[in-house]
């Protein structure tokens, strides 16, 4: 397995093409936007030089990396050689049920194809397939570069060869795969999702401020980041999507998102990448600002 094809050059897709590329897979990176390829190709070349300062890797081997992937903003050409697709398009069930037809008419026959969804059913997804036994969920963490865990996820009928296959590239990375079965959110999201949910209720009740409820969960509970910057570093368009998905598939009150999430997600605050969230973000900066509308 050497050629591999990233559908999406967003934050994980640009992640996922950067960590194959810097193992010395042949990357081809697509996307509809020349534009936005461009951009991505910045923020790996970015990164690579981030972990050459950190004398993670050397100068020779950022360029070389750097020189593993080519873009394509022709899905067809782009899948046209390769031996595993990873799909990392935006958390739309629809959109990821069309692009899947596709890769499926245009990759060769042979091809494994991922998904880095968070949450969508990876069986679903197979099913518009010819090649649902190939299909298979490999849920990178952001950001991609660092993080160790892959979720991979086993469709219904996922085959135990490609599960295998998929287990084995993961360790190449360098990652540490966890197997899990197809049920909604997982097990990071499906876990995750409703402590998000929990503590935005926690707000939207006014039983604590937004740095309040962060500080109780990173001093009382170890955590890194609280439940609330989390939220927005993860996008609430995709908390909101994520626990959609979990309301829908267990059919359990508990999932429902909160109103108050609902209502930024509808007014356009979706965290870091609007620049407003639960904290406002000032491009270079790394202090924090409670939005003006929690205050």
């Amino acid at each position: 397995m050497k050629n591999i094809s990233v559908i999406g050059s967003g934050t994980m897709g640009n992640g996922i093409a950067h960590v194959f590329a810097q193992y010395g897979y042949t990357v081809s990176l697509i996307d509809i936007s020349a534009e936005a390829l461009q951009k991505a190709l910045g923020v790996i070349e970015k990164n690579l030089e981030r972990q050459v300062s950190k004398q993670i890797i050397t100068t020779e081997a950022k360029a070389i990396a750097l020189s593993n992937i080519t873009t394509y903003t022709d899905l067809k050409a782009g899948v046209a050689k390769a031996d595993l697709v990873v799909e990392a398009a935006t958390e739309n069930v629809e959109l990821k049920l069309t692009i899947f037809r596709e890769i499926d008419k245009a990759a060769p026959a042979s091809c494994i194809l991922a998904t880095n969804t968070s949450s969508i059913s990876i069986t679903k997804i197979a099913s518009v397939t010819q090649r649902p036994d190939k299909v298979i969920g490999m849920h990178f963490m952001n950001p991609v570069p660092v993080m160790k865990l892959v979720e991979v996820i086993r469709g219904y009928n996922t085959s135990d060869e490609v599960t295998s296959t998929v287990m084995n590239i993961s360790k190449m990375l360098e990652k540490v795969p966890v197997e899990v079965n197809d049920y909604p959110g997982f097990v990071a999201n499906r876990i995750l999702m409703p402590m998000i949910n929990e503590a935005i209720y926690a707000l939207y009740e006014g039983v604590a401020g937004v740095q309040e409820i962060d500080t109780v969960m990173k001093l009382g509970m170890a955590h890194p980041m609280g439940p609330l910057q989390l939220a927005d570093f993860i996008g609430l368009d995709v908390c909101l999507s994520i626990l959609n998905v979990l309301y829908e598939g267990f059919g359990n009150p508990k999932y429902a998102p909160c109103p108050l999430l609902v209502n930024m997600v509808q007014a356009g605050h979706k965290g870091v990448k609007t620049g407003s969230g639960f904290y406002q973000y000032t491009a270079g900066s790394k202090d924090l600002i409670v939005a003006e509308r929690f205050r």
